[in-house]
């Protein structure tokens, strides 16, 4: 599964529920009273993996084409109408009309795996001032900016001379923001024209204009246009990567969720199809999501996503997996070969026949690849286990070093099969998701690890677009289980901005989690319930702290006490602070409007020391960070 809604979502619903603590008479607002009590010796403390957290991406959305994968056009080879011409060409529109103008597509194309290709006729002798063509719009209107360049790369091919336009213009087509002109070269032959449109205005609906005044015939075909600046240059959106970042992510699972396989086999995510020059790639449709996605962002990119965010790429595949009887082994096995080549083109050497091929693409260097997941949510389909161990058997042979993760939810009982790690998802309440936060502790060290790779609250009737009452059932998950996890990301955008909601704020408060000391922590209260904490040590440059995080998922506040025994320095109180994230109601939400309506607040801790007195608001996530004066890191740290 993944995300819905037009960005990165997580979701959340309305606590419909009492807590035990809550009696009627606790029910005016009367702060309750609650004890943490943190073991920070190191008797019982332990080591928190380093790939604790990480990030889900799925083409869902358009949280790849039209979100972090920085082209503006869509539908830039004129493919998603499908490969029988003539076809729709949405979103490209006409300017001029039909005495004017006659659009229409056919098989014309230089490349043979995208063979459509836009056949414009300008039919007028005397056009209309500004000329006749046609226009693109992007995926939400394109954002230009003054003195900003843009690159131009299209192919295009005509029988006579042309006298072309290429525009960037406002929404409504009048105010130019930039123009280069095409004129005086031989186009008998499909040839690649690359430009640059340097902007003198702003407008954050722009959109791409093709115009001609001069009667003929021309094709275009495999048009993009990308901001000259990109994240490192790798055609990455700069501004939401910078988001990514913020939640120093250990790992990238990609490319799905239900975006791997598609509802119909023909549909899923090929990964060879994705490779190789952007203008050969083919595009898909996405079918479960039901858009179409011209693969700029494939499988190198992905790798590529994942090194420069620096954390472990987890490639998922499902492709045969759960769709034939592992009886007939000359189907399967052509599959297996597939997983395998993408293996080594991530991970082979220059000299073997895809590792080349990376190289090619200018990564000489071989991607660690470490992780690699056997489907999706595939585990009560019929083939499943049959198919899992002829993919298990030919990885585990190829790459004894990689880690495979199963469908099958081993945290309740033994899996039937090898695995290194059991992929679990959930996706619930905000009540059953806070109650969740329990769900490991009982769960067997021994054997496969877990894997959550997919969370949320999704009741709808109070999910909106990210609320507050969500990412406090999310936290307390979090905090519940901070053994094996998954960040997915909660990142708002249109074409210029971009927020985080409450979801993604809560987030940033485990992003040092990945790496620390996990210290045992018990809470005293009437209200525990309706309670969820946990204790780490953390270092970064600025020096050493003791983290508390706690989340309060009731209506009361609560007068609380940490008493932190066993450290083994004092508290700093100068350096030490506390952030909280609440809000004054449950359902209040981030918007473009007001993007910091829910964030979190961070203050000094003027109270701060090894026992110390707080109020904790209700429905609140809190962390208080205590900077230790000095500490010894034991080599388990």
């Amino acid at each position: 599964m993944g995300f819905r809604d037009a960005y990165f979502p997580t979701f959340c619903s309305l606590l419909l529920f009492c807590f035990s603590c809550l009696s009627a008479e606790l029910g005016l607002g009367l702060a309750q009273t609650a004890l943490v009590e943190v073991d920070a010796s190191w008797n019982l403390s332990r080591k928190i993996p380093d790939t604790l957290f990480g990030l889900f991406f799925e083409e869902i959305n358009h949280a790849g084409a039209g979100g972090i994968w920085a082209e503006l056009v869509s539908n830039r080879g004129f493919e998603a109408g499908g490969p029988h011409t003539p076809s729709n060409i949405d979103p490209w529109s006409i300017i001029g009309d039909e005495f004017s103008i006659y659009i229409t597509t056919d098989s014309s194309s230089c490349f043979s795996q995208n063979s459509v290709a836009l056949r414009m006729e300008v039919l007028c002798e005397n056009c209309p001032a500004g000329g006749v063509g046609v226009y693109n719009p992007g995926f939400w209107g394109m954002n230009v900016e003054e003195g900003k360049t843009y690159n131009l790369v299209m192919y295009i091919r005509s029988l006579e001379s042309v006298e072309l336009t290429a525009s960037l213009t406002c929404s409504d087509g009048l105010q130019n923001l930039a123009s280069v002109s095409i004129q005086d070269i031989d186009l008998s032959n499909w040839t690649k024209i690359e430009m640059q449109l340097l902007a003198q205005g702003t407008c954050r609906t722009s959109r791409l204009e093709f115009t001609s005044m001069k009667k003929g015939v021309i094709w275009f075909d495999q048009v993009s246009l990308m901001r000259s600046e990109t994240y490192k240059g790798h055609g990455f959106r700069k501004e939401l990567i910078h988001m990514l970042l913020e939640l120093k992510p250990q790992f990238l699972r990609f490319p799905g969720g239900c975006f791997v396989e598609g509802d119909w086999l023909r549909n899923a995510f090929r990964w060879r199809e994705t490779i190789g020059p952007w203008e050969q790639r083919p595009g898909h449709f996405g079918d479960v999501w039901n858009y179409w996605t011209d693969d700029g962002l494939g499988y190198y990119e992905f790798l590529q996503l994942a090194e420069d965010l620096g954390a472990a790429p987890i490639w998922v595949f499902n492709v045969g997996i759960s769709h034939h009887d592992e009886a007939d082994t000359a189907i399967i096995e052509p599959f297996v070969k597939d997983v395998l080549d993408s293996l080594e083109f991530a991970r082979g050497s220059t000299e073997s026949t895809w590792g080349a091929v990376r190289a090619a693409m200018g990564h000489s260097e071989p991607f660690p690849v470490k992780y690699v997941a056997i489907g999706n949510e595939d585990c009560g389909k019929e083939f499943y286990r049959g198919n899992y161990i002829k993919f298990y058997d030919a990885i585990r042979k190829a790459y004894p070093d990689i880690q495979m993760i199963s469908n099958c939810d081993g945290s309740s009982r033994p899996l039937d099969h090898p695995a290194d790690l059991y992929d679990f998802h959930v996706y619930t309440s905000a009540a059953n998701l806070f109650i969740m936060k329990n769900k490991f502790d009982r769960t067997s060290r021994i054997g496969p690890k877990v894997f959550v790779s997919e969370y949320a609250v999704t009741e709808k009737r109070d999910a909106g677009k990210g609320s507050l009452l969500a990412s406090l059932a999310e936290a307390a998950f979090l905090i519940g289980l901070e053994k094996n996890s998954l960040n997915p990301d909660a990142i708002v955008f249109n074409s210029w901005q971009q927020y985080g909601t409450p979801s993604y704020w809560m987030q940033t408060y485990f992003r040092e989690s990945s790496g620390s000391v996990i210290h045992p922590i018990t809470i005293s209260s009437s209200c525990s319930d309706s309670l969820a904490a946990s204790a780490i040590t953390w270092q970064d440059t600025e020096g050493i702290f003791l983290r508390v995080k706690i989340v309060n998922f009731g209506p009361n506040a609560v007068n609380l006490t940490i008493s932190s025994n066993g450290l083994q320095a004092g508290v700093n109180t100068a350096k030490s602070t506390v952030t909280v994230l609440t809000s004054g109601n449950l359902l209040d939400e981030n918007s473009f409007s007001e993007p910091n309506k829910v964030v979190p607040v961070t203050s000094k801790l003027p109270d701060a020391a090894e026992e110390m007195e707080a109020l904790l608001a209700p429905y609140s996530f809190t962390s208080f960070d205590l900077a230790l004066d000095q500490y010894k890191l034991i080599a388990e740290m």
